[in-house]
């Protein structure tokens, strides 16, 4: 039977055997390690001694042409992948423009007059019921007074609306461009900007410094305000974030599961000429309004020649 054939053994060399050193193990032949590429010389070097254009007599004729990233034929495919959806958006934005005969809109022509800053708080670690009473205290106040506001609370989330509202304040300042009338005013006259062309000044009659004057909000509630630039907060509101996850241990191995909240507050600074803006267009709506009469005249309607009983 096959089951009794001896098996063939591989042989197995002696050490002492002069061919033992000269059979290597057969396997997949590894190509020799390649040398990194050699740096070269810039054109202007000083130690460029012919060695660029030996480089570029060596090079092959057949070599591709290296394409560069910032080539716009390849860049169009991640900037513009779809031309004729972009065409469209284009001439339906020129159309919106000329619509109107090249007139803003009252929300366009704001936008370009006024600066607003809005900016959102990161979560913290409380509930929209204890949060919210601290965004009515703030809203429509002036930044400064807000500010001293949530320093003198006795509310926790407080210390966190306050340096929020300082962040808000430095990011409006430094990005909006807000609150800096007067400082820039300053700047302007020390610098000699308010003089005419030939550095001379006008005969005419410049224009006085605005002094102040008292401000009514939306509220009805009057405050002096001096600078049409100054900062105060417009709106604040608070949003709920997501609930996270803690544990409650009771007694004989029990326990419960806790749920806290977290919420953010968002707030939107405006300057004063903003709110004096709106002052003067509740001014003109109420003088507008005609005075209520409690008979008006009005012609009489539907009339028959008979009696309707």
């Amino acid at each position: 039977m096959d089951y009794f054939r001896p098996r063939k053994r591989p042989d197995i060399l002696d050490p002492s055997d002069p061919d033992f050193m000269k059979r290597k193990p057969t396997g997949i032949p590894q190509a020799p390690p390649q040398l990194p590429p050699q740096g070269d010389l810039a054109p202007s070097s000083i130690f460029d001694e012919g060695e660029s254009q030996k480089k570029s007599t060596q090079q092959q004729p057949d070599q591709r042409k290296r394409v560069s990233p910032h080539d716009p034929a390849v860049l169009a495919a991640a900037l513009d992948p779809n031309p004729e959806a972009r065409r469209r958006w284009q001439r339906n934005q020129i159309i919106r423009n000329i619509r109107n005969r090249g007139q803003l809109t009252k929300a366009q022509r704001l936008a370009r007059t006024e600066r607003e800053s809005l900016c959102k708080s990161p979560f913290y670690p409380t509930s929209v019921k204890k949060l919210m009473p601290l965004a009515r205290q703030i809203a429509g106040k002036p930044i400064e007074e807000a500010i001293v506001q949530m320093r003198f609370s006795k509310k926790r989330v407080a210390r966190d609306v306050k340096k929020h509202l300082e962040y808000a304040r430095d990011r409006a300042i430094v990005e909006r461009g807000m609150g800096l009338g007067a400082a820039t005013s300053e700047y302007n006259r020390a610098a000699g900007m308010d003089e005419s062309v030939d550095g001379k000044e006008e005969n005419a009659e410049q224009e006085q410094p605005w002094s102040g004057m008292v401000v009514e909000d939306k509220k009805g509630k009057r405050r002096w305000v001096a600078d049409k630039s100054s900062i105060y907060v417009d709106e604040a509101w608070v949003g709920r974030g997501t609930y996270g996850l803690d544990l409650d241990f009771r007694a004989r191995g029990k326990m419960n599961f806790m749920r806290p909240p977290e919420t953010s507050i968002t707030v939107r600074l405006k300057e004063e000429a903003t709110r004096i803006r709106l002052m003067d267009e509740r001014e003109q709506k109420r003088q507008r309004k005609k005075a209520w009469v409690p008979l008006p005249d009005r012609p009489v309607t539907a009339q028959r020649q008979y009696c309707l009983w």
